[in-house]
Protein backbone atom coordinates (compact mmCIF):
# COMPACT_ATOMS: atom_id res chain seq x y z
CA UNK A 1 0.00 0.00 0.00
CA UNK A 2 1.37 3.25 -0.76
CA UNK A 3 2.36 6.06 1.58
CA UNK A 4 1.32 9.55 0.50
CA UNK A 5 2.63 12.54 2.40
CA UNK A 6 3.26 15.72 1.75
CA UNK A 7 5.24 18.85 2.69
CA UNK A 8 4.17 22.64 2.03
CA UNK A 9 7.06 25.39 1.83
CA UNK A 10 7.47 29.32 0.95
CA UNK A 11 10.69 29.32 -0.46
CA UNK A 12 12.37 33.11 -1.31
CA UNK A 13 14.06 34.23 -4.30
CA UNK A 14 17.23 35.58 -4.26
CA UNK A 15 15.78 38.46 -6.00
CA UNK A 16 12.10 39.53 -6.11
CA UNK A 17 11.07 38.01 -9.59
CA UNK A 18 9.09 39.63 -12.18
CA UNK A 19 7.32 39.19 -15.52
CA UNK A 20 5.16 40.85 -16.87
CA UNK A 21 2.37 39.10 -15.48
CA UNK A 22 3.67 40.20 -11.94
CA UNK A 23 6.61 40.26 -9.02
CA UNK A 24 6.57 38.01 -6.35
CA UNK A 25 9.56 37.56 -3.34
CA UNK A 26 8.73 33.95 -2.90
CA UNK A 27 7.51 30.66 -4.43
CA UNK A 28 4.95 28.80 -2.88
CA UNK A 29 5.50 25.31 -3.69
CA UNK A 30 4.07 21.38 -2.59
CA UNK A 31 6.14 18.69 -2.43
CA UNK A 32 4.33 15.22 -2.72
CA UNK A 33 6.11 12.31 -1.03
CA UNK A 34 4.98 8.52 -2.13
CA UNK A 35 6.18 5.68 0.15
CA UNK A 36 6.33 1.84 -0.54
CA UNK A 37 8.30 0.09 1.98
CA UNK A 38 11.88 1.91 2.87
CA UNK A 39 11.59 3.79 -1.10
CA UNK A 40 10.32 7.26 -1.09
CA UNK A 41 9.20 9.18 -4.39
CA UNK A 42 9.29 12.97 -4.92
CA UNK A 43 7.27 15.31 -6.91
CA UNK A 44 6.58 19.00 -6.85
CA UNK A 45 3.65 21.58 -7.95
CA UNK A 46 4.60 25.29 -7.16
CA UNK A 47 1.55 27.59 -6.83
CA UNK A 48 1.08 29.70 -9.48
CA UNK A 49 -1.53 32.77 -9.28
CA UNK A 50 -2.17 33.19 -12.47
CA UNK A 51 -3.12 29.84 -13.23
CA UNK A 52 -5.23 30.18 -9.86
CA UNK A 53 -2.93 27.23 -8.57
CA UNK A 54 -2.93 27.44 -4.42
CA UNK A 55 -0.88 25.13 -1.95
CA UNK A 56 -3.71 25.33 -0.22
CA UNK A 57 -6.44 24.01 -2.97
CA UNK A 58 -3.93 21.37 -3.70
CA UNK A 59 -3.83 20.28 0.09
CA UNK A 60 -7.54 20.07 -0.02
CA UNK A 61 -7.66 17.78 -2.91
CA UNK A 62 -4.99 15.18 -1.46
CA UNK A 63 -6.63 15.15 1.73
CA UNK A 64 -10.47 14.24 0.20
CA UNK A 65 -8.44 11.64 -2.36
CA UNK A 66 -5.48 10.49 -0.09
CA UNK A 67 -7.13 7.06 0.38
CA UNK A 68 -7.66 6.18 -2.49
CA UNK A 69 -4.74 7.05 -3.83
CA UNK A 70 -2.61 4.86 -1.02
CA UNK A 71 -4.77 2.17 -2.21
CA UNK A 72 -3.34 2.06 -5.88
CA UNK A 73 -1.04 -0.64 -6.84
CA UNK A 74 1.39 1.15 -8.73
CA UNK A 75 2.69 -1.57 -11.21
CA UNK A 76 2.78 1.29 -14.28
CA UNK A 77 3.51 4.61 -14.01
CA UNK A 78 1.51 5.23 -17.08
CA UNK A 79 -1.21 3.89 -15.52
CA UNK A 80 -0.93 5.65 -12.51
CA UNK A 81 -1.13 8.97 -14.60
CA UNK A 82 -4.49 7.83 -15.93
CA UNK A 83 -5.51 6.79 -12.98
CA UNK A 84 -5.02 10.47 -11.10
CA UNK A 85 -6.28 12.01 -14.30
CA UNK A 86 -9.76 10.86 -13.53
CA UNK A 87 -9.33 10.74 -10.14
CA UNK A 88 -8.97 14.86 -9.66
CA UNK A 89 -9.77 15.86 -13.44
CA UNK A 90 -8.33 19.16 -14.19
CA UNK A 91 -5.90 19.93 -11.70
CA UNK A 92 -2.57 19.61 -13.37
CA UNK A 93 -0.44 20.82 -11.36
CA UNK A 94 -1.43 18.65 -8.37
CA UNK A 95 -1.51 15.51 -10.90
CA UNK A 96 1.63 16.40 -12.07
CA UNK A 97 3.04 16.33 -8.57
CA UNK A 98 1.77 13.14 -7.99
CA UNK A 99 3.01 11.56 -11.31
CA UNK A 100 6.70 12.61 -10.73
CA UNK A 101 6.55 11.24 -7.65
CA UNK A 102 5.05 8.05 -9.30
CA UNK A 103 7.87 7.51 -11.85
CA UNK A 104 10.59 8.65 -9.08
CA UNK A 105 9.46 5.67 -7.01
CA UNK A 106 9.09 2.84 -9.57
CA UNK A 107 12.70 3.87 -10.70
CA UNK A 108 13.66 3.28 -7.56
CA UNK A 109 11.61 0.17 -7.46
CA UNK A 110 13.58 -1.09 -10.86
CA UNK A 111 16.80 0.50 -9.28
CA UNK A 112 17.41 2.32 -12.18
CA UNK A 113 17.62 6.04 -13.08
CA UNK A 114 14.40 7.60 -14.54
CA UNK A 115 15.97 8.68 -17.96
CA UNK A 116 16.55 4.69 -18.16
CA UNK A 117 13.46 3.85 -17.21
CA UNK A 118 11.89 5.81 -19.60
CA UNK A 119 13.98 4.28 -22.44
CA UNK A 120 16.31 7.46 -23.26
CA UNK A 121 19.41 7.44 -24.02
CA UNK A 122 22.04 9.82 -22.35
CA UNK A 123 23.94 10.82 -25.51
CA UNK A 124 23.60 14.52 -25.41
CA UNK A 125 22.19 17.39 -23.51
CA UNK A 126 21.28 21.19 -24.20
CA UNK A 127 22.78 23.84 -21.85
CA UNK A 128 20.03 25.31 -19.39
CA UNK A 129 19.93 29.25 -19.20
CA UNK A 130 19.85 31.59 -15.90
CA UNK A 131 16.94 33.84 -16.33
CA UNK A 132 17.16 37.65 -15.41
CA UNK A 133 13.87 38.73 -14.52
CA UNK A 134 12.43 42.33 -15.18
CA UNK A 135 14.08 44.63 -13.56
CA UNK A 136 15.65 48.58 -13.56
CA UNK A 137 17.93 47.93 -16.29
CA UNK A 138 21.36 48.54 -13.83
CA UNK A 139 20.10 45.51 -11.50
CA UNK A 140 19.54 43.47 -14.56
CA UNK A 141 22.71 44.10 -15.59
CA UNK A 142 24.06 43.73 -12.17
CA UNK A 143 22.45 40.24 -11.74
CA UNK A 144 24.43 39.07 -15.36
CA UNK A 145 27.59 40.01 -13.74
CA UNK A 146 26.51 38.25 -10.51
CA UNK A 147 25.67 35.01 -12.42
CA UNK A 148 28.05 34.28 -15.37
CA UNK A 149 26.09 32.20 -18.04
CA UNK A 150 26.38 30.54 -21.21
CA UNK A 151 23.24 31.40 -21.98
CA UNK A 152 20.55 34.07 -20.56
CA UNK A 153 16.65 33.69 -21.10
CA UNK A 154 15.61 37.95 -20.58
CA UNK A 155 11.79 38.56 -19.58
CA UNK A 156 10.39 41.21 -21.11
CA UNK A 157 7.48 43.70 -21.53
CA UNK A 158 6.44 45.85 -23.96
CA UNK A 159 8.85 46.87 -26.36
CA UNK A 160 10.99 49.27 -23.82
CA UNK A 161 12.49 46.10 -23.34
CA UNK A 162 14.77 46.59 -26.27
CA UNK A 163 16.90 48.96 -25.04
CA UNK A 164 17.74 47.41 -21.78
CA UNK A 165 18.47 44.40 -23.57
CA UNK A 166 21.37 46.72 -25.87
CA UNK A 167 22.64 47.81 -22.22
CA UNK A 168 22.68 43.99 -21.57
CA UNK A 169 24.59 42.93 -24.54
CA UNK A 170 27.07 45.57 -23.60
CA UNK A 171 28.39 43.32 -20.86
CA UNK A 172 28.33 39.44 -22.08
CA UNK A 173 28.70 37.47 -25.34
CA UNK A 174 25.81 35.26 -24.07
CA UNK A 175 23.04 34.13 -26.35
CA UNK A 176 19.61 35.94 -25.44
CA UNK A 177 16.67 33.68 -25.12
CA UNK A 178 14.02 36.45 -25.12
CA UNK A 179 10.39 35.59 -23.18
CA UNK A 180 7.55 38.42 -23.34
CA UNK A 181 5.00 36.12 -21.67
CA UNK A 182 2.19 36.90 -24.08
CA UNK A 183 2.62 40.82 -23.47
CA UNK A 184 3.14 42.45 -27.27
CA UNK A 185 1.17 43.01 -30.04
CA UNK A 186 1.44 41.69 -33.20
CA UNK A 187 2.78 44.93 -34.67
CA UNK A 188 5.90 45.23 -31.59
CA UNK A 189 6.47 41.88 -32.42
CA UNK A 190 7.08 42.68 -36.04
CA UNK A 191 8.81 45.70 -35.11
CA UNK A 192 11.22 44.50 -32.44
CA UNK A 193 12.42 41.22 -34.41
CA UNK A 194 15.25 42.97 -36.64
CA UNK A 195 16.81 44.29 -33.60
CA UNK A 196 16.02 41.51 -31.63
CA UNK A 197 17.78 39.39 -34.10
CA UNK A 198 20.93 42.11 -34.29
CA UNK A 199 21.26 41.34 -30.33
CA UNK A 200 21.73 37.83 -30.63
CA UNK A 201 18.47 37.07 -29.69
CA UNK A 202 18.52 33.12 -30.71
CA UNK A 203 14.97 32.13 -29.47
CA UNK A 204 11.57 34.37 -28.79
CA UNK A 205 9.11 32.97 -25.94
CA UNK A 206 5.51 33.65 -26.35
CA UNK A 207 5.40 36.89 -28.07
CA UNK A 208 1.33 37.41 -28.16
CA UNK A 209 -1.32 36.57 -26.42
CA UNK A 210 -1.89 32.73 -25.91
CA UNK A 211 -4.89 32.40 -28.09
CA UNK A 212 -3.51 34.59 -31.11
CA UNK A 213 -2.99 31.11 -32.88
CA UNK A 214 -4.13 33.03 -36.61
CA UNK A 215 -1.54 36.15 -35.54
CA UNK A 216 1.42 34.05 -35.05
CA UNK A 217 1.26 32.35 -38.15
CA UNK A 218 1.77 35.98 -39.96
CA UNK A 219 4.70 36.57 -37.20
CA UNK A 220 5.76 32.84 -37.85
CA UNK A 221 5.99 33.57 -41.66
CA UNK A 222 7.90 36.77 -41.30
CA UNK A 223 10.21 36.21 -38.29
CA UNK A 224 14.15 35.88 -38.79
CA UNK A 225 14.32 34.17 -35.02
CA UNK A 226 12.37 30.47 -33.93
CA UNK A 227 9.02 31.63 -32.28
CA UNK A 228 8.03 29.15 -28.75
CA UNK A 229 4.85 28.45 -27.84
CA UNK A 230 4.69 28.23 -23.93
CA UNK A 231 1.00 29.97 -22.81
CA UNK A 232 -0.14 28.33 -25.52
CA UNK A 233 1.05 25.17 -25.58
CA UNK A 234 0.03 24.27 -21.74
CA UNK A 235 -1.95 20.55 -22.25
CA UNK A 236 -1.39 17.76 -25.18
CA UNK A 237 -4.84 19.05 -26.99
CA UNK A 238 -2.86 22.19 -27.81
CA UNK A 239 0.48 21.11 -29.64
CA UNK A 240 -0.95 20.37 -32.82
CA UNK A 241 -2.51 24.11 -32.31
CA UNK A 242 1.32 25.31 -32.65
CA UNK A 243 2.12 23.61 -35.51
CA UNK A 244 1.09 26.17 -37.75
CA UNK A 245 2.24 29.83 -35.83
CA UNK A 246 5.72 28.68 -33.46
CA UNK A 247 8.38 26.88 -34.62
CA UNK A 248 8.86 25.06 -31.09
CA UNK A 249 7.20 24.34 -27.85
CA UNK A 250 8.34 24.57 -24.47
CA UNK A 251 6.74 21.84 -22.15
CA UNK A 252 6.02 22.74 -18.59
CA UNK A 253 5.50 19.37 -16.63
CA UNK A 254 3.45 21.23 -14.06
CA UNK A 255 0.78 22.68 -17.09
CA UNK A 256 0.55 19.74 -18.65
CA UNK A 257 -0.04 17.31 -15.93
CA UNK A 258 3.39 15.51 -15.56
CA UNK A 259 6.03 13.28 -17.26
CA UNK A 260 3.43 10.89 -18.85
CA UNK A 261 1.71 13.50 -20.71
CA UNK A 262 4.91 15.66 -21.56
CA UNK A 263 6.60 12.15 -23.09
CA UNK A 264 3.50 12.04 -25.77
CA UNK A 265 3.90 15.84 -26.23
CA UNK A 266 7.51 15.89 -27.09
CA UNK A 267 6.86 12.47 -29.66
CA UNK A 268 3.83 14.54 -30.88
CA UNK A 269 5.72 17.81 -31.33
CA UNK A 270 8.21 15.54 -33.86
CA UNK A 271 6.12 14.47 -35.82
CA UNK A 272 4.65 17.93 -36.48
CA UNK A 273 8.34 18.83 -37.08
CA UNK A 274 8.19 20.94 -34.08
CA UNK A 275 11.46 22.14 -31.88
CA UNK A 276 10.97 21.08 -28.09
CA UNK A 277 12.00 22.66 -24.80
CA UNK A 278 11.37 22.08 -21.58
CA UNK A 279 11.13 24.94 -18.44
CA UNK A 280 10.68 25.43 -15.04
CA UNK A 281 8.01 26.91 -12.97
CA UNK A 282 10.65 28.28 -10.52
CA UNK A 283 10.41 24.85 -8.59
CA UNK A 284 12.98 23.76 -6.56
CA UNK A 285 15.68 20.32 -7.47
CA UNK A 286 12.94 18.36 -6.39
CA UNK A 287 10.74 19.51 -9.51
CA UNK A 288 13.84 20.11 -11.80
CA UNK A 289 15.21 16.59 -11.58
CA UNK A 290 12.09 15.39 -13.89
CA UNK A 291 13.41 18.06 -16.23
CA UNK A 292 16.93 16.64 -15.85
CA UNK A 293 16.30 13.45 -16.92
CA UNK A 294 14.66 14.16 -20.38
CA UNK A 295 17.39 16.34 -21.09
CA UNK A 296 18.28 14.28 -24.22
CA UNK A 297 14.97 14.38 -25.53
CA UNK A 298 15.05 18.46 -26.23
CA UNK A 299 16.96 21.36 -28.23
CA UNK A 300 16.74 23.66 -25.59
CA UNK A 301 16.03 23.53 -21.75
CA UNK A 302 15.30 26.06 -18.79
CA UNK A 303 15.66 24.44 -15.88
CA UNK A 304 17.35 27.03 -13.51
CA UNK A 305 14.70 27.30 -10.79
CA UNK A 306 17.02 26.10 -8.06
CA UNK A 307 19.53 28.81 -8.85
CA UNK A 308 16.91 31.87 -8.75
CA UNK A 309 15.55 30.56 -5.07
CA UNK A 310 17.59 31.42 -2.11
CA UNK A 311 16.98 27.98 -0.82
CA UNK A 312 16.55 24.67 -2.39
CA UNK A 313 14.98 21.10 -0.95
CA UNK A 314 16.83 18.61 -2.15
CA UNK A 315 20.06 17.60 -3.40
CA UNK A 316 21.44 15.60 -6.13
CA UNK A 317 21.35 18.36 -8.80
CA UNK A 318 24.82 19.92 -9.92
CA UNK A 319 25.41 22.47 -12.45
CA UNK A 320 28.81 22.38 -14.35
CA UNK A 321 29.04 25.63 -17.27
CA UNK A 322 25.20 25.59 -17.80
CA UNK A 323 25.33 22.33 -17.85
CA UNK A 324 22.71 20.12 -15.64
CA UNK A 325 24.38 16.71 -14.09
CA UNK A 326 22.17 14.10 -12.64
CA UNK A 327 23.70 12.14 -9.02
CA UNK A 328 23.36 8.63 -11.04
CA UNK A 329 20.93 6.97 -8.26
CA UNK A 330 18.34 5.43 -9.07
CA UNK A 331 14.73 7.40 -9.71
CA UNK A 332 15.54 11.07 -9.88
CA UNK A 333 18.45 10.81 -7.99
CA UNK A 334 17.64 13.30 -5.53
CA UNK A 335 17.39 13.25 -1.57
CA UNK A 336 14.59 15.56 -0.47
CA UNK A 337 15.97 17.36 2.59
CA UNK A 338 12.17 17.55 4.37
CA UNK A 339 10.77 19.72 6.56
CA UNK A 340 12.89 22.58 7.58
CA UNK A 341 12.01 25.89 9.48
CA UNK A 342 9.32 28.01 8.82
CA UNK A 343 7.54 25.54 6.77
CA UNK A 344 4.20 23.79 7.33
CA UNK A 345 4.38 20.06 9.12
CA UNK A 346 4.64 16.97 7.27
CA UNK A 347 0.97 15.02 6.79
Amino acid sequence: MLQLKYYSFNLPFEYPFTISKGTKTHQPTLITSLGLGNLRGHGEAPAISYYNVTVEDMIASLEEKKSMIERYALTDPGRFWHFLHHLIPGQHFLTAALDIAGWDLFAQMRRQPLYQLLGIKWDSQPLTDYTIGIDTPENMVAKIKAHPWPVYKIKCTGTGGIDTLRLLRSHTDAPFRVDANESWTLEEAKMLSPDLQSLGVTIVEQPLPRDAYEEMKELKALSPLPLYADESCRTEDEVKKCAEGFHGINIKLVKCGGITPAMRMIKEARMLGLRVMMGNMNESSVGTAAIAHMQPLLDEVDADGPLLLQQDLAEGLAYEKGLLKLSGRPGLGIRFAGPVPATRPAH
